[in-house]
């Protein structure tokens, strides 16, 4: 056995693996339709399986036979190729791995407080009832039901006197399936309205059987903000019924804000609050130039860029989940997104606008490991300008 070529070819399959996980997420952040979007998921699940036998065989034991002592001088042009490719692969993993570890919060967050509830302790059985996904939610060390109530401080320059001290309660990707039953939300609910808010967002992603809708009045129905309630959908509402899905939480009091804006005057000061549903449904909101805040609600952190076009101060999302499994060191592994890993969850600043990025409440698959479900409070406040001393005469 030769061991240095032995570890040059799990090298190549790693770098494999990681071009195929790529295709996933990009793949996944286009507005296709489920079957669609599980056949190409397939071609990632064969792949990733038939390619490391590939190497191991045509390249380990056939041909320049790597692992029994031959030399990469006998690879041929096509195996050249495709060692090229996995080569490439395995520098994406590097960066992506090096990213993640350097990955820091932005200065404008200046106080986190964050506290884990186990609902199934609180409920004293775990929520979960007989379905599709029944056995991933038992599974040993999942963290899907320790839920992390958190409560951020951002400090924005932008933000007027007036609204300081704001407060938004951030929710997204509830996901109603039947998977995790319906006393799982009504916890997570009662424990929120616990806590008053100027303002509730909901970013979306909240049905994925329409059978579910009754759950609404029950659970976002239990939650109201001084100033409103505020919702988008996203690309799982989508999928089933978004016309029945937005008369049913509009119901119950909230204001839907997808592809348009609404302002709200808190303290002489306009707060305007838009909800980008795109590339899945809608437009992009029109911000107002008379706004002295603006807040964007949008599924999916892809569209950041137009958030920045449009001066938004704060922008809201979900729909990444957090990737849901995250490994030591290289962090999450799948996340639907044009930018891969780069934001399935936490805080970027990138100016004029502040992104946060909810890992979501639950998901289609209900198996989370090293990345617990959030629900977040945030708290805005303005930057404090010094004033200037006075300068008595004779006064040192």
């Amino acid at each position: 056995m030769d061991w240095l070529n032995l570890f040059a070819l799990l090298w190549l399959i790693a770098g494999n693996t990681t071009l195929w996980v790529a295709y996933v997420n990009r793949t996944h952040a286009l507005p296709l339709t489920c079957g669609t979007l599980h056949r190409l998921r397939r071609v990632h699940d064969v792949m990733i399986i038939l390619v490391p036998l590939l190497l191991i065989v045509g390249l380990g034991l056939t041909g320049p036979k790597l692992l029994l002592g031959g030399s990469w001088a006998k690879l041929t042009p096509f195996w050249w190729c495709f060692v090229g490719a996995c080569l490439l692969g395995g520098m994406q993993l590097v960066f992506v791995t090096i990213r993640n570890i350097l990955q820091r919060a932005p200065e404008q967050l200046i106080d986190k407080q964050s506290e884990t509830i186990d609902i199934t302790k609180k409920l004293g059985a775990k929520p979960v009832e007989p379905g599709k996904y029944y056995r991933l939610a038992m599974l040993p060390m999942n963290e899907q039901f320790e839920v992390e109530f958190n409560q951020k401080t951002f400090q924005l320059e932008s933000l007027p006197a007036e609204l300081d001290g704001l407060s938004i309660l951030h929710i997204s990707d509830w996901h109603f399936m039947g998977t995790l039953s319906e006393s799982f939300f009504k916890q997570v609910s009662d424990l929120l309205a616990q806590e008053p808010v100027d303002i509730v967002c909901f970013t979306g992603d909240l049905i994925d059987r329409m059978k579910c809708i009754d759950w609404i009045p029950e659970t976002l129905g239990k939650l109201s903000g001084k100033y409103g309630s505020f919702f988008i959908l996203g690309n799982h509402d989508w999928y089933q019924d978004p016309d029945v899905i937005r008369e049913a939480v509009s119901k119950i009091g909230w204001v839907n804000v997808a592809s348009e804006t609404v302002e709200l005057e808190i303290n002489h000061a306009i707060l305007q609050i838009g909800g980008d549903e795109t590339p899945w449904m809608g437009t992009a909101p029109e911000f107002s130039k008379i706004a002295h805040f603006r807040l964007l609600l949008c599924h999916t952190p892809d569209n950041l860029q137009s958030a920045r076009d449009s001066h938004v101060d704060l922008m809201l999302s979900g729909h990444n989940h957090g990737g849901q499994v995250q490994l030591p060191l290289i962090g999450p592994v799948y996340s639907p997104s044009r930018f891969g890993t780069q934001y399935a969850s936490g805080i970027f600043w990138e100016a004029p606008t502040l992104l946060h990025i909810s890992r979501g409440l639950s998901g289609r698959h209900p198996f989370r490991y090293h990345c617990r479900p959030e629900v977040t409070r945030i708290v805005l406040k303005t930057v404090e300008i010094p004033s200037e001393k006075s300068h008595e005469p004779g006064v040192d």
